[in-house]
């Protein structure tokens, strides 16, 4: 181009122009001549940037036309990014999960604040771990979160892992410690291995730091404490989810599992804390639960108060849960106690219980007297083996023999446990522990005889409780008339388990067991098989962690936990939501035994106070760690006195009140009435946010340089990025029908690019006229959209407001909202462009109208803006208040006035840092605007 032709096509400064390489209107706000060349600087709305431009890269707006798929990508992007902003739930959408109302609850409540940090505490058995899933796929979706890092216990690692597969398609890759230091031979010693993974679950006790091991050397300590710990905090987590959370708040705050609680919730932005009970009557284990959530908000004890604990719990009671029919979501539930007798072929059965008895007794009482705690529990767990099984009984006194033939040095109960994990341990767990450690001079002798009673007993082939269920099975099998009736059955120990498998297999019954021994896939495996042909499934309590068995309703607790609250959980495995029928739960217990007076007094007395408080109320407390030695002393006192059994259960009983009463005004702080709303659970399901999408994608591509061909449900794409995508779909109920397409979410980091930039209209651009399918003819002016945001230092939001205007200077906001929706629904087609002077008149008029009508939505913003700063602000005058008093307590007055004078400083710093983001800045800008109908001129012509 010659200089004479190039200054004829000069741009003044001001002028607004089209830029043809980044396909955006700009403004000319510099312009440069040298050396026969003209270089430019123009702002671009669309990326609020000023960039150089060459002479070449700009052109007027005569001749542009805006195409039909750019209209119709501007119009989904902009549904999508509004919808969005008006806290749209994409999970229920982009997920193969329709999620109950009182999870559609907790999704909502959780994405509501931008301070995401939560304690999911729900009921036992209304689905916390959905909801976690949800929390975890909206923030994916949105963006906002890639790294996932869960914690929980041990037994509830596959169920996480089985869950988030199923119901959302997300791996998270299970990572034992134990297994680190192999890895350490093929990785560089200095690389970080939890991050070679960016969604990973592990278990509690695995990752928590220890102080001290036996026989280590520092070296060693340090590296356990680097592999499993240290490294762990440092993989840049965006989301840490903690189940079991309670387990968390610890005696102290110098326990191993609260410094790991701690320390993983300063490793994140987001936090999610799970636990039915999270508040087990200690308001200070209570209170460092709320500091992981937000330790400025709970400096002390007296900020654990209703008001301060709500914002951060979403808790929903059973007893209001309904599904998606608004019906109550679980079924009733018939609970007995089967007392079984005494025949004269137990003689010897018998027998041998009386004689352990009087040997727990007999040890107790030694231990009592010799302050040995680990005696002490061994016999505690003699006791309950007699009561399970003559098996049971037997194999353990068998191990107990070995070790006193050959003594071994003890092993120490709580070298690496404290009380509260010993407690959380499974019955057979803590005989395989407490068998090792030291005995008395005469329990050789009495061992021995023990175990000579116990295999007599056993050659005999009677076993009480073993003949009454065979009974009790073929009972409900004729009163269910059902003889494919899926029974489950708990016992505490794996010998008991064995004998009834090859009693049950004996007598043609299928069996699968379940118990703590077994990896994941093989506790998978047996789950299965139950749910599809086996009709037995005998489970130890640390079997039965996690499993979802809606699919049973007939569960027999073959031998009895002392803590009621164990049996709760038990049946908890079938007495789920899905569940179909009324859940049967059979309690066995031996007539004229301790456990069984105990038992008839307690369960008694039990429902006096459930009736009082509430069924959910006193659960919930004889969930805690602190009622489990309640209930075992209540046993061994029966044990060794049991002519006071009935004051033994008073005593316990008055406790367990007393416990109630408290939790009662506990459960005041996490009780939040809210409604819940079927219908709105209902319609997720159907959003057309999924549908935005394909619009947004499928119409934006060819402009950016892609593709997008419709080939039978799927399309083939060719991404900005040149990837390409041989099938893909964006409707869930079609990828579910299709497992080889590929479904494209908003989670798709190329999906998000194509919509994450909207264009802009300037005035005196060109306006496409259009016609639309399904709008009236009458209907003719000038419809456009605009975006109307507010900026503040840290808070950026956005609504977009449809205005039309009619040629005779009416706006009318409904018909603007329906010609939005025709625009993504309906047929569109360009049959024009009007004259510069026309476009230039629209604008101004649609800008005017946009103005009026815009003003709402800002203040609605505004209004958002300034909540968020008080709250900002009470958090931070609450945290200095509680810190200035605290100070206060300090004795020496130089001390105490430089903390005051420092802690002054650190304030005024944060309020000077809120006023700044008070100033805030509005913007309006229209991203499209079409004309519809013929233009006033060529009305005149026909």
């Amino acid at each position: 181009m010659s200089q004479a032709g190039e200054r004829q096509d000069m741009h003044e400064l001001g002028a607004w122009c089209w830029h043809t390489r980044h396909a955006t209107p700009c403004r000319v706000v510099d312009r440069q001549e040298m050396w026969g060349k003209t270089t430019y600087r123009v702002w671009l709305p669309a990326k609020d940037a000023v960039v150089r431009a060459r002479a070449q890269d700009l052109t007027h707006f005569e001749g542009l036309q805006t195409s039909v798929e750019e209209i119709l990508h501007t119009a989904a992007t902009a549904k999508l990014q509004d919808a969005l902003e008006d806290n749209l739930l994409l999970a229920p959408i982009q997920s193969s999960v329709v999620p109950l109302p009182h999870q559609l609850y907790a999704l909502n409540r959780a994405m509501s604040r931008d301070r995401i940090r939560y304690l999911l505490a729900d009921e036992v058995g209304l689905g916390k771990t959905i909801e976690a899933g949800l929390i975890l796929r909206e923030l994916k979706l949105r963006g906002m979160a890639r790294r996932i890092l869960v914690v929980a216990p041990k037994g509830l690692v596959r169920q996480w892992q089985a869950e988030m597969r199923l119901h959302f398609g997300e791996k998270l890759q299970y990572i034992d410690p134990a297994e680190l230091a192999a890895f350490r031979q093929w990785r560089n010693d200095e690389e970080n291995l939890w991050r070679m993974h960016d969604q990973v679950i592990c278990s509690l006790d695995s990752v928590k730091p220890i102080e001290g091991r036996r026989g280590w050397s520092l070296e060693q300590l340090n590296n356990y404490n680097r592999e499993r710990f240290e490294d762990l905090i440092s993989a840049s987590w965006d989301l840490v989810i903690i189940d079991e959370s309670h387990r968390m708040g610890g005696s102290t705050d110098q326990v191993a599992r609260y410094k790991l609680g701690a320390a993983l919730a300063e490793a994140a932005p987001y936090l999610l804390l799970l636990s039915a009970t999270p508040h087990q009557g200690k308001t200070d284990q209570f209170l460092r639960l709320m500091q992981l959530i937000d330790r400025e908000s709970f400096p002390d004890e007296s900020s654990v108060s209703r008001d301060r604990v709500q914002p951060f719990v979403i808790r929903t009671e059973k007893r209001v849960s309904i599904d998606a029919e608004g019906q109550p979501l679980f079924k009733p539930r018939l609970t007995r106690l089967h007392t079984v007798a005494w025949q004269a072929r137990h003689d010897a059965q018998q027998r041998l219980y009386d004689a352990v008895t009087d040997y727990v007794r007999h040890g107790y009482n030694q231990a009592l007297a010799a302050k040995q705690r680990h005696i002490g529990f061994l016999m505690i767990l003699m006791q309950r083996l007699v009561t399970s099984s003559t098996a049971a009984i037997r194999t353990t006194l068998e191990k107990r023999q070995a070790l006193l033939d050959a003594p071994q040095p003890q092993v120490s109960l709580f070298d690496a446990s404290d009380m509260d994990e010993w407690a959380d341990l499974d019955g057979q767990t803590q005989v395989d522990i407490a068998v090792h450690s030291s005995g008395w001079a005469q329990e050789k002798a009495e061992v021995d005889m023990l175990l000579e009673l116990a295999r007599a007993t056993e050659s005999q082939a009677t076993d009480a409780k073993a003949e009454a269920l065979l009974e009790l099975i073929y009972k409900l099998q004729q009163e269910e008339s059902n003889p494919e009736l899926k029974v489950l059955i708990f016992t505490e120990f794996v010998p008991t388990q064995a004998m009834l498998a090859n009693l049950l297999e004996s007598r043609g019954f299928s069996v699968a067991l379940l118990n703590g021994s077994m990896d994941l896939d093989t506790r998978a495996k047996a789950q299965q098989t139950f749910s599809r042909d086996v009709r037995v499934l005998i489970s130890t309590d640390a079997g039965g962690e996690g499993l979802n068995l809606q699919f049973c309703h007939v569960i027999v607790n073959f031998d009895m936990p002392w803590n009621p609250m164990r049996l709760e959980q038990r049946i908890g495995r079938v007495d789920r939501i899905g569940q179909k029928h009324v859940v049967r739960a059979i309690n066995f217990v031996l007539e004229d035994t301790v456990e069984h007076r105990v038992r008839q007094v307690l369960e008694e007395k039990l429902e006096v106070i459930a009736q009082e408080f509430g069924v959910d109320k006193a659960s919930d407390v004889m969930d805690s760690v602190e009622c489990e030695p309640l209930f075992d002393e209540l046993f061994v006192h029966s044990l060794r006195n049991p002519d006071s059994i009935e004051q033994e259960c008073d005593a316990v009983i008055s406790q367990v009140r007393d416990k109630v009463a408290d939790s009662r005004k506990n459960s005041d702080l996490l009780s939040g009435a809210h409604a819940l709303d079927a219908e709105d659970a209902r319609k997720w399901r159907d959003h057309p946010a999924q549908f935005w999408l394909e619009r947004a994608i499928t119409m934006g591509l060819p402009s950016r340089g892609g593709s997008a061909i419709k080939e039978g449900d799927a399309w083939r794409v060719k991404w900005v990025d040149g990837s390409e995508s041989a099938q893909i779909c964006f409707d869930v109920r079609t990828a579910e029908n299709n497992p080889e397409l590929e479904w494209v979410t908003l989670e798709d980091r190329r999906a998000r690019a194509v919509i994450s930039e909207l264009p802009r209209c300037v005035a005196g651009q060109p306006l496409p006229i259009a016609t639309i399918t399904g709008l009236p003819a009458s209907i003719t002016g000038v419809w456009s959209l605009w975006e109307i945001s507010l900026s503040a230092e840290g808070f950026n939001r956005k609504r977009f407001l449809p205005v039309f205007v009619t040629d005779d200077g009416r706006t009318f906001l409904p018909t603007a909202k329906r010609i939005w929706d025709l625009l993504l629904t309906e047929n569109v087609e360009i049959t024009g462009s009007p004259c510069t002077e026309d476009a230039l008149m629209w604008f101004e008029t649609s800008m005017a109208a946009a103005k009026t009508h815009g003003e709402r939505l800002f203040n609605a913003l505004l209004d958002e803006h300034r909540s968020k700063l008080k709250d900002e602000r009470e958090r931070a005058e609450y945290a200095y208040e509680s810190r200035y008093q605290a100070i206060g307590r300090i004795g020496l007055p130089a001390v105490r006035e430089h903390r005051r004078k420092r802690l002054k400083e650190e304030y005024q710093v944060r309020l000077a840092a809120l006023d700044e983001a008070d100033a805030s800045v509005p913007d309006l800008n229209a991203v499209l605007m079409v004309r519809v109908g013929p233009t006033i001129s060529s009305r005149r012509t026909a």
